[in-house]
């Protein structure tokens, strides 16, 4: 039990919640309020082993990048380090390996290895990724941001494409199908752009060691100043496609929903677009992660209102 937190701290077990929430939301609030009681083939036992699967992933993930940065918390984040203080860094290689391939052999026994194959190896390449990310990528000029923001959005894609491809989703654009199709591009691209937005975040709030172990990350190679112009230009897309699907939305009559993005979406973006320009110190910068988190959880809980309205 002595080393049941500090385990739960290496996965950040939060994030972990954060994907079960995501993918419960999306299942049960968008997908099956598309379809309401004409489920077609639904697997409730699929939906759980995929979940399961996601979260063991991305606590690999965690834990392999932990494995990777631990010089560079050492100066930027000392207080929260795990590794080698209760957890040894071999007991992490092992139970990175294992969640791992727990995880695809997961995936494997609810998509099918022979239907839905694609989706086996994507979630094989999603390990590689954060193998290679904490190990390289997230040292480099935008690459590391590009794909943690993808991950993030992957959690959306992949309960989509175990029902239906991309390609049924074009031929009936106007069947459940397409709308489904429609809500997963909708939330996978504002899980996307949000995450972009967060990482370049806090790349100016770990400058002070990924500077030291000579990283070149946005804001070492452009500077702060480009930097936050990056972040907020995202963010001004970001608002901007908020602002377009709510007025659409609007035709519908879906007042509260409306409400709920202005006062928990909307505003806060703009607080954060405000606050980004005078932010100067590192806990600004780490205020500014949390906030934006906190907007990626307010997006993420909007999925209620299709099942409201839907």
């Amino acid at each position: 039990m002595a080393l049941l937190k500090p385990f739960l701290k290496l996965i950040r077990w939060p994030n972990l919640v954060f994907i079960i929430i995501t993918q419960l939301l999306f299942e049960y609030c968008i997908y099956r309020s598309v379809y309401a009681h004409n489920i077609p083939d639904y697997n409730h036992f699929q939906f759980v082993l995929l979940v399961v699967a996601s979260v063991l992933i991305a606590a690999a993930g965690y834990i392999i990048n932990d494995y990777f940065d631990i010089n560079i918390d050492l100066v930027n984040k000392p207080d929260r380090i795990v590794l080698d203080k209760t957890l040894s860094r071999r007991w992490a290689l092992a139970w990175h390996l294992i969640f791992s391939v727990v995880g695809v052999v997961l995936t494997a026994i609810a998509v099918g290895i022979f239907s839905r194959w694609y989706l086996i190896i994507a979630n094989i390449v999603c390990v590689i990724l954060l193998w290679f990310y904490s190990a390289r990528f997230k040292k480099d000029l935008l690459i590391g941001n590009i794909i943690v923001s993808l991950l993030t959005a992957w959690t959306i894609l992949i309960i989509f494409l175990s029902k239906y491809s991309f390609m049924d989703a074009f031929s009936q654009s106007d069947t459940g199908q397409g709308r489904f199709f429609k809500f997963a591009i909708l939330y996978a691209g504002f899980a996307f752009i949000i995450s972009l937005i967060r990482e370049a975040v806090k790349d100016i709030e770990d400058m002070p060691g990924d500077e030291k172990f000579g990283c070149r990350t946005m804001p070492i190679v452009w500077g702060i100043n480009a930097t936050k112009v990056y972040v907020m230009v995202w963010l001004t897309v970001l608002i901007i496609m908020l602002l377009i699907i709510q007025i659409y939305v609007m035709q519908f009559r879906w007042w509260w929903a409306v409400a709920y993005c202005f006062v928990f979406i909307f505003v806060p973006l703009l607080f954060i677009f405000r606050t980004l320009i005078r932010a100067q110190s590192t806990r600004d910068y780490s205020r500014l992660s949390l906030y934006t988190k906190l907007a990626m959880f307010a997006g993420i809980l909007s999925m209620i209102f299709f099942h409201i309205y839907l």
